[in-house]
């Protein structure tokens, strides 16, 4: 996403390997901060992550669309699941603020290390510069 691209004189850009590498963690970027910040404020990722995903959907480097991909998979799987049965496991865990915590760490527990993980997996990628056919 945000793809800087630096114009040729012959009608081909170039997508730079730190762009791609910034595009990659992105996703993961947000889901890590989304499962660090109180909920009113997490809820937010989940349109942000839409629009993050959607630009880099078409990404022309098809390891940046890997990372996304699969960070998409997790995010909104973990958020699906939330949505379904959110409630009955605060109710299982005591309910109130007891159950918003226990909640909270399952959603924490299986989305922050991935995420993390993926960051450090993109980091360490040997990105390459990609030239691309401008759009006409």
């Amino acid at each position: 996403m945000f793809v800087r691209i630096v114009a040729e004189m012959s009608g081909k850009h170039i997508v730079t390997a730190e762009s791609c590498k910034r595009s990659a963690r992105l996703f993961n970027y947000g889901t890590v901060a989304a499962g660090l910040l109180p909920f009113p404020v997490a809820i937010l990722w989940i349109a942000g992550s839409m629009f993050v995903y959607a630009a880099n959907a078409h990404h022309p480097d098809e390891r940046v669309k890997h990372y996304i991909r699969w960070g998409g998979y997790r995010f909104y799987a973990v958020a699906g699941a939330v949505t379904i049965f959110g409630n009955d496991l605060m109710q299982a865990f005591g309910g109130g603020l007891q159950g918003a915590l226990a909640v909270w760490g399952i959603i924490f527990a299986a989305l922050v290390p991935w995420s993390l993980w993926d960051i450090w997996r993109a980091g360490k990628e040997d990105w390459q510069d990609i030239e691309v056919e401008a759009a006409a």
